[in-house]
């Protein structure tokens, strides 16, 4: 696989869906807020709509249903191609990423009219080959949710954009709007790494009574993209179950920033240890002792030492005592075995001696 991370590595993508219900000045304000929110958290995000051709997308027949809500919301939220461009300026403004979902071929054709730099296949077309063939024409990174999915059809979608050198991640998605606790299922991120140890997997998320276990959960478990749907309350509209408001998307991206602290480096090398840490073990470690009495020439045994804390500043500790180390300045019975009274490497390595020298108690 030759996929990069670089587009998805802890992107957020706040799904604004048709929340804006067909008002612009109604987008205009969502991005606003969640615009300052973003900064505020300075993290990377998206701010994502979601494009539909009402002249194709529904057939002719059926235009105007309204006893089918998808119909009816696709056509009461419909947005002309000039106030989408405003919306995705105002994106841009508010410093975040303009994205959408395409759920039609002419939404393809808008996604490139508006050069945006990604897009995002929804787990309803993860398998709708005419709509992912017209997508990866773009040549953008693509994100697609899996909820619902099989196993093939994300085995199939990976080798496709693979094939093609299109960058792809996967989100774990359950499609239950809201999502209960239970049914987050987050092993599944698990599942998805070890799958596809190329790809970045994501959490796309829908529950609604925890803003920051989930958060804490997946990024642990290696997800490292995440979406939301996002809403404002304005008093007029009914914010779904499964919205984030601005105040619960900031817990979302602390949650997200104390993960992150909490894990530290990636869990792919040793990590190295803080000075502090070395400092604090430093003074646990048991240092050597003589004895009995030590002349310069003697050669060391285990009969001639002892350990014993504590470690003083400059003696020799149970790390560095090697049998067959000669005495080269005498050495009291109980007194503590200092670097520069034996012959070895420690005399030899200015480094190494005065790592030594530094660490322990401050002798008297």
């Amino acid at each position: 696989m030759t996929i990069h991370r670089e587009p998805f590595e802890d992107l957020f993508v706040l799904e604004i869906a048709n929340n804006h219900w067909g008002k612009i000045d109604r987008g205009l304000r969502i991005i606003e807020e969640f615009g300052q929110v973003v900064r505020f958290n300075n993290v990377r995000a998206a701010l994502k709509l979601q494009f539909r051709d009402p002249d194709t997308f529904i057939h002719k027949d059926h235009k105007h249903r309204t006893d089918v809500r998808y119909i009816s919301k696709t056509e009461a939220t419909y947005l002309a191609r000039e106030e989408f461009a405003m919306l995705c300026d105002a994106v841009k403004k508010a410093g975040c990423i303009p994205m959408a979902t395409p759920f039609d071929e002419a939404s393809v054709d808008l996604c490139r009219e508006l050069d945006l730099p990604l897009v995002k296949l929804a787990s309803s077309d993860l398998n709708d080959w005419v709509l992912i063939e017209k997508i990866a024409t773009l040549g953008v990174p693509v994100i697609a949710s899996t909820g619902g999915s099989t196993l093939k059809d994300m085995d199939d979608l990976v080798t496709f954009f693979d094939h093609r050198r299109i960058s792809l991640a996967l989100n774990h998605c359950v499609s239950l709007y809201p999502s209960d606790d239970s049914e987050l299922e987050i092993n599944q991120v698990d599942f998805l790494r070890d799958r596809y140890p190329d790809l970045t997997i994501g959490f796309s998320t829908h529950e609604c009574t925890d803003w920051t276990s989930s958060m804490m959960i997946a990024y642990a478990k290696g997800a490292r993209t995440f979406e939301r749907h996002v809403d404002i309350d304005d008093g007029e509209h009914d914010v779904s179950p499964y919205c984030s408001l601005p105040g619960q998307v900031d817990e979302w991206f602390k949650a997200f920033w104390k993960a992150k602290e909490m894990c530290g480096a990636p869990g792919t090398s040793k990590r190295i240890p803080p000075k502090r840490e070395v400092e604090y073990l430093d003074a646990l470690v048991r240092g050597v002792y003589a004895k009995r009495d030590l002349a310069a020439g003697d050669v060391i045994t285990d009969d001639d030492v002892y350990l014993a804390v504590p470690l003083l500043q400059g003696q020799m500790s149970c790390r560095e005592l090697i049998a067959g180390t000669k005495v080269v300045h005498k050495i009291s019975a109980d007194a503590p075995m200092l670097v520069a009274e034996v012959a070895g490497p420690y005399l030899e390595s200015p480094a190494l001696r005065r790592m030594i020298e530094r660490r322990g108690l401050p002798r008297e």
